[in-house]
């Protein structure tokens, strides 16, 4: 058969593929596409088609009979069946006598809900890779031909490539969808402090990007020592409950009892597994995990076996990371409204401060790191932190907040939580600064904002990197006495979405020191209105350049506090010292 009596059936499929291929990115669009011309292409009854995919342990089938419009897919094994011994061996194969054939697995065409009569099966490979497999079943003229092998083999690398490409682009769009999932995730989580709330924009969210049957959330009650079911999706009511697990009970109690995460291929199979609902076959389950402490867990389940994989482990372990700073801050707001006296409040508030600052100085080779927060009243607007990023780098914050008390305590638990999520889910230091000052700008009223400085010390090239968000500028003191101020970033956090920040890296050499503090250091004033002041807090910096990290920051303390014209503090007063030593 020839077209315009120069093409070969062979060289006009090839046309038709190119043609039909360009058509769309879409991946389960394009198979069907496959699959009607793999019918078309050998005259055949059933068209079948496996991606090889290693995040998966078994083999996903795609299948397509002639007159159907539907692609059906089925699951097997991996490895088993023709399909499974053509990917493993990439060698195509014909077969017209299925009863004498040894690769033929007689479970796999009951999956399909498919006689065989002939077979033919090809490799797909695409840019010199095993991309997966195609198979032609029943040839409408009894018996598959090394023509009908040749004309597949000529369709290969086209179906390859375009399965591949279609593949990236899922995987592409997939990923852009999850990152601004997490992005509106955040800026969710940061509107409320209304635990009920809370949970329920964390289901709805994990729903846009993540597949389940049934969902819930359980956060650990301290008093009781067992896991509560704050919210669920997908299980019977009457069944479910508000169910009560002690530590170690169940996935969910184990989970929490190890702060591990589990995937559970199959929970028929274990043991640990509490049946809340019969068509359950698969479930992943991730603690939500603060400072090393795990507040409660996110278990998520499917009625299909092995559903989730690490791709999706690492997505919930993204957003439990949100969820937990967040649950942690909605459940120290309700802790303070739970009080009923005005002590009480400020007595819960002072805790929920103190936990956010760090307990013990980081342990350095080759630096010495202290930090302090004396608070003005009970409770305070100024936070600072070391925060563990990843091997060989340290965040160093520093941050103060418009106000004093109790508004000002939220506020900073509001700014720690979008910072927290924010360094766990990005690394530019300017990204970060960026999306926490659009989530303060969705949640702060107007008049409200932070000022914050930023970095990262990577201590073992010695480099800090920061970004000033109209803080006090730290002062950075070379081991001869001269100084520079690390001003570079942007403007203050939570009043225009439309801030800028860019982040500068400095060379920390041995003797040298710097010292990030609030206001509460220098702008206090003497019985004469005299300032301390930037010149006086240099001098003593200089005077005692020599000593150790603490020992410089109980001068400043030592110079500060009897400047003062007031008995106490006028404003809260923070700050870090870093030297390298």
């Amino acid at each position: 058969m020839t077209l315009n009596g120069n093409h070969t059936r062979t060289e006009k499929l090839l046309l038709e593929a190119a043609r039909v291929f360009n058509s769309t990115l879409e991946y389960e669009e394009l198979i069907a596409i496959v699959l009607r011309l793999v019918l078309k292409a050998v005259d055949a009854e059933i068209a079948l088609v496996f991606r090889i995919d290693h995040h998966r342990t078994d083999m996903k089938i795609r299948m397509l009979k002639a007159g159907e419009e539907d692609v059906s897919v089925f699951e097997h094994e991996l490895g088993q069946g023709v399909v499974g011994w053509v990917a493993r061996y990439r060698e195509s194969a014909i077969i017209n006598d299925p009863e004498n054939d040894p690769r033929i697995d007689p479970e796999f065409a009951q999956a399909g809900e498919y006689e065989v009569r002939s077979m033919i099966t090809v490799p797909l490979i695409g840019r010199g890779q095993m991309i997966g497999v195609v198979e032609a079943i029943n040839a409408s003229g009894g018996e598959f031909t090394e023509e009908d092998l040749d004309i597949l083999i000529g369709l290969n690398n086209q179906i390859a490539v375009a399965i591949d490409n279609a593949h990236l682009y899922r995987e592409v769009s997939r990923e852009a969808s999850e990152r601004r999932a997490l992005y509106e995730v955040g800026k969710k989580l940061a509107s409320t402090l209304k635990l009920e709330e809370l949970v329920e924009e964390i289901l709805n969210s994990l729903k846009q990007v993540i597949d389940f049957d049934a969902g819930g959330i359980f956060l650990l009650d301290p008093d009781t020592a067992e896991m509560k079911s704050i919210r669920a999706i997908g299980y019977d009511p009457s069944r479910m409950g508000h169910v009560h697990l002690k530590i170690g009970q169940g996935l969910v109690g184990h989970v929490m009892k190890s702060g591990e995460p589990e995937i559970v291929p199959n929970v028929k199979e274990d043991s640990r597994y509490c049946e809340a609902r019969s068509e359950t076959m698969s479930e992943i389950v991730v603690p939500m995990k603060i400072n090393g402490k795990s507040l409660g867990v996110v278990t998520l389940e499917s009625d299909e076996i092995n559903a989730y994989d690490s791709r999706t482990l690492g997505l919930l372990e993204a957003f439990a990371s949100q969820a937990a700073v967040s649950v942690e801050r909605a459940q120290l707001y309700e802790s303070i409204l739970a009080s009923r006296e005005l002590k009480a409040q400020l007595n819960v508030a002072k805790e929920i401060q103190q936990s956010f600052i760090p307990q013990k100085q980081p342990n350095i080779k080759g630096y010495d790191i202290t930090g302090t927060n004396i608070p003005s009243g009970q409770v305070g607007g100024d936070y600072f932190d070391f925060i563990d990023i990843v091997e060989g780098h340290l965040g160093i914050a520093i941050a103060d907040v418009s106000g004093k008390g109790i508004p000002a305590a939220l506020i900073m638990a509001s700014f720690r939580a979008s910072l927290i999520a924010e360094i766990r889910n990005n690394y530019a230091i300017r990204t970060i600064c960026s999306k926490v000052n659009s989530l303060l700008c969705e949640s702060l009223e107007p008049g409200n904002f932070v000022t914050a400085v930023y970095g990262v010390l990577n201590f073992k090239n010695h480099i800090l990197t920061f970004v000033n968000c109209g803080h006090n500028e730290p002062i950075l003191m070379r081991a001869d006495g001269s100084i520079e101020y690390l001003s570079e970033g942007g403007p203050l956090l939570g009043v225009t979405t439309e801030g800028l920040y860019e982040e500068r890296p400095v060379l920390i050499q041995p003797g040298d020191i710097a010292v990030f503090y609030t206001d509460g250091v220098t702008e206090v004033f003497d019985e004469n209105e005299e300032q301390f002041g930037m010149e006086r807090l240099e001098n003593v910096m200089r005077e005692n350049r020599h000593r150790s990290a603490s020992e410089i920051q109980k001068a400043i303390l030592d110079a500060v506090t009897p400047f003062s014209a007031t008995e106490q503090l006028p404003d809260d007063l923070t700050m870090v010292v870093l030297k390298r030593v």
